[in-house]
């Protein structure tokens, strides 16, 4: 619909067309005229009362109007037919008013052909405006109203009428699903979410029937410096090949991070950076210490700010070109469903950084070219075309497997992939089927405990060191260990590679018995530091297998996670070390909901308590992290706005008690009303209070605690979703808009009374 088309369509709404009248002068000048008869009609109808009579008419038309019906029920009086008939015709005029107005909503250019009664024409000049304003009115209470009265409340009154017409007019639209916003369309387009969880799983270990995509989105190529950007080599200016320059600009734009400060990530950096150099530069540049890279990073500094200080049109341009490239290359075709991929972009060139004191930290990782990449989709889809001049290492057609894309990287020598997002129907039932699965050890678990607990008795040591470290899996959530990727060297271990230097045991210690004391890195060179008391005959086990052996030995040595794995295979189909810390994670979230929700509290402590009970988790899982850089100003900004609030609290306070007073003093409603929007104010300035409180108290014990790792990855989502409806919590106050995507099939089937 046209801007001119909703205009008129406000206008009839309002009673007011004069831009109509303008645009149509000409076109309905005949109409007018009968327009006007129709008005003398009225005058007529008038004149049977009298002029005399006129004004006690309008006096006595509500009086009037019951005795005009019990004259209608006899069938009595003419005037009554005659009066009836023009009833009528204005009920018709007002049923065609509101048939052209549904046209005008549907789309129609100019009313439909109508009959050249004047009745069914609403189409006027301004002069006539008020009188149609009065007709409908008329139309509401069946009979004439005076023309020259015409009060305040008169004017309320329409108004309201007029308001209600509109909303009934919005009202009949949703029904009909008319949307006249080209925005709001977009917005209804998404909802329309494909329900995997309600239709069959595939079988035989296929992932798909159909696939096909656009394939990856390469690392835009290097833009050699400016010439004013200069490199110095022992205080001299030094002109470096493209190769060797894009290379020191990786460096130049980690100057000021403390990586560049490390010994091992200069050697590292240095030795890969020689690689690239001719062999003229590799004669003169000799020393790392001698390399000047201050005016590059100034450069990458200026570029940064620059993009800070761009234009909002600037802004939109990029926005507009990432999401081109986004609707070409982020999506694919799965099966008839179109789903979103998570990375379709390759990881430009850099240097590596690695978690921890990563052993490899500062090597370069190459630019990954066409030909290094495997293409993976059906062999009836189109398949994704190479840059030009350029073709892929290979093209599979493998069902079996989920990604799309997969290439080698030269640091480590694993594999990287492009999958599906999260939120995809491959994502989704892989999540789904982890947590069924440590639903299922739940049954079991009992039974797993008992013949561990047996087994520490055995006389075969290897059966013993099995039922030891599955005894600490199961209760401190220790990852397998072994898991390290091809090529990694950092010295992180899990429960199976644990050596002797890694536990101490004290046989008492700060008042309790049998205590053993964990210090080792365990994944992501995350320090893992905990003293947790044990059972009698796990300590006597640990002496025993600690006995004769240096402190870099094994403390398993008769035990690996392949060993482990098997044996657990045979106590359930399906169980790993992994599914205990599913199990043990969502449980402990499920114990944790019930004894810290209070149902008397409000949203804001409630969600205090989901968080309180996300962090029990998280602390079992050793899911900890580094306090962010900005922790304390961001600290101190809360505590500003609580001090700030704690004022306005104070000062709400006072004008509440000086109200109270004046109100006792009055005693008059103006007063009481005061007391009450103070008393209003005062609570709301406390609520509001109180929310600023919950927020510190929960980003100070979050401080070093990662919450997110476990629930995105380790707490079933059912567990969440019921709470959220238990208690009346938005799922939005637990999920962000990615994570309900993600946990889409949760929220959809999980109710209140799910139990994990």
């Amino acid at each position: 619909m046209s801007g001119d088309h909703s205009h008129n369509e406000d206008q009839i709404d309002c009673g007011s067309r004069v831009n109509d009248s303008h645009k149509h002068k000409d076109k309905y000048k005949e109409k007018e005229h009968k327009h006007k008869d129709h008005k003398k009609d009225k005058e007529r109808e008038k004149t049977r009362h009298g002029n005399s009579d006129y004004k006690d008419f309008s006096d006595k038309k509500h009086r009037d109007k019951e005795k005009e019906k019990m004259k209608h029920k006899d069938g009595s009086t003419d005037k009554y037919k005659d009066k009836h008939k023009e009833k009528r015709k204005d009920q018709k005029m007002k049923s065609l008013d509101g048939k052209v107005k549904k046209e005008k909503e549907n789309g129609f250019a100019s009313p439909q052909h109508l009959k050249s009664e004047p009745e069914d024409d609403f189409y006027h000049s301004p002069k006539h405006d008020k009188s149609l304003k009065r007709e409908r009115d008329d139309d509401n209470d069946s009979e004439f109203k005076p023309k020259k009265i015409k009060t305040e409340n008169d004017k309320k009154v329409k108004k309201r009428k007029q308001e209600d017409e509109n909303m009934k007019s919005k009202k009949t639209k949703k029904q009909k699903g008319e949307v006249t916003d080209g925005k709001k369309k977009a917005k209804k387009e998404p909802e329309e979410k494909w329900k995997w969880w309600e239709e069959e799983r595939y079988t035989d270990g296929v992932k798909w029937k159909f696939l096909e995509h656009k394939g990856p989105v390469f690392a835009p190529p290097y833009e050699p410096l400016p010439s004013h950007v200069k490199f110095y080599y022992d205080g001299k200016q030094m002109k470096l090949s493209p190769e060797a320059e894009e290379v020191a600009t990786f460096f130049a734009k980690m100057l000021d991070h403390e990586y560049t400060t490390k010994d091992i990530f200069r050697k590292n950096f240095f030795k890969d950076w020689r690689k690239e150099m001719t062999g003229e530069e590799k004669a003169i540049i000799t020393d790392l210490k001698k390399c000047n890279f201050v005016e590059m990073s100034d450069y990458f500094k200026a570029q940064s700010e620059a993009r800070k200080a761009m234009t909002k049109e600037e802004k939109l341009k990029i926005k507009e070109e990432n999401e081109r490239v986004l609707q070409e290359y982020g999506f694919c075709i799965m099966d008839n469903h179109k789903e979103r991929i998570a990375n379709f972009r390759i990881e430009p060139p850099g240097l590596f950084r690695g978690r921890g004191d990563h052993p490899k930290m500062g090597m370069l990782k190459r630019r990954i070219r066409p030909q290094d990449i495997i293409i993976n989709c059906s062999k009836d889809s189109k398949h994704p075309e190479p840059p030009p001049g350029t073709k892929w290492k290979e093209v599979r057609h493998d069902n079996k497997v989920t990604w799309l894309v997969s290439w080698t990287e030269n640091i480590q020598g694993s594999i990287k992939y492009i999958m599906l997002n999260p939120s995809s129907r491959i994502k989704g039932e892989k999540d789904w089927q982890k947590y069924e699965t440590a639903r299922r050890l739940k049954k079991c678990v009992d039974n797993i405990r008992n013949q561990y607990r047996e087994d520490w008795k055995s006389k075969e040591m290897r059966i013993r060191q099995r039922a030891v470290a599955l005894y600490f899996i199961d209760k401190l959530a220790l990852r397998a260990g072994n898991e390290k990727e091809e090529g990694e060297t950092a010295d992180t271990v899990g429960c199976c590679s644990l050596r002797v230097e890694h536990i101490k045991l004290h046989p008492e210690s700060d008042g309790q018995e049998y205590v053993v004391e964990f210090d080792f890195l365990g994944k992501d060179s995350i320090r893992y530091y905990n003293k947790v008391p044990v059972e009698k005959r796990v300590f006597k086990n640990l002496q025993l297998f600690m006995e004769n052996k240096e402190p870099d030995d094994d403390l398993f040595d008769r035990l690996n996670t392949s060993i482990l794995n098997k044996h657990l295979q045979e106590l359930m189909d399906g169980l790993t070390a992994k599914v205990f810390r599913t199990y043990n994670a969502s449980i402990t979230l499920q114990q944790q909901l019930k004894q810290l929700t209070n149902s008397e509290e409000n949203i804001p402590a409630k969600i205090l308590s989901y968080n309180r009970a996300n962090r029990a988790v998280a602390i079992l899982c050793n899911h900890q992290r580094a306090p962010p850089k900005t922790f304390e100003k961001s600290m101190q900004n809360l505590q500003t706005k609580i001090d700030a609030k704690r004022d306005q609290l104070s000062d709400a306070k006072r004008e509440l008690k000086s109200a109270k007073a004046d109100a006792k003093v009055r005693k008059d409603e103006k007063s009481k009303k005061a007391v009450e929007t103070k008393k209003k104010a005062v609570q709301r300035i406390e609520e509001q209070l109180m929310k600023l409180e919950v927020q510190a108290t929960d980003r100070e014990e979050n401080k070093q605690i990662a919450l997110g790792t476990s629930k995105l990855n380790y707490l079933d989502p059912r567990i969440s979703v019921a709470w959220c409806k238990k208690w009346g919590i938005p799922v939005e106050k637990i999920y962000n808009k990615t994570q309900r995507e993600k946990f889409a099939w949760a929220i959809d089937m999980a109710d209140e009374d799910f139990e994990f």
